[in-house]
């Protein structure tokens, strides 16, 4: 069985807030594979909207997404794609 692993660092200025965590989750469920995301330690899993707000992921944190079976690669990808690109958000000062 196929396992993927990828560390990314929350920049978006919220963290992971519902939205963000909708994202996560909808991204996971399209995929076969296992999908958990981990912080300090904690690990949840990714296709959960609750668990994943359970994290309480601020700006700035270390998320680590693994997953496993025969598309964890490209789950890992697809998740890897959505943290860096903010979710799509727009940090703006106000």
């Amino acid at each position: 069985m196929a396992q993927a692993e990828a560390t990314v660092v929350l920049a978006n200025r919220m963290g992971l807030h519902a939205r963000p965590s909708t994202q996560i989750a909808t991204t996971a469920s399209r995929f076969a594979a296992d999908v958990q995301i981990v912080k300090d330690g904690m690990a949840v899993d990714a296709k959960s909207v609750l668990e994943l707000l359970m994290l309480a992921a601020e700006c700035g944190s270390t998320l680590t997404i693994t997953a496993e079976g025969d598309d964890a690669k490209s789950a890992v990808q697809a998740i890897v794609a959505l943290v860096e690109g903010r979710f799509g958000e727009l940090d703006v000062d106000r």
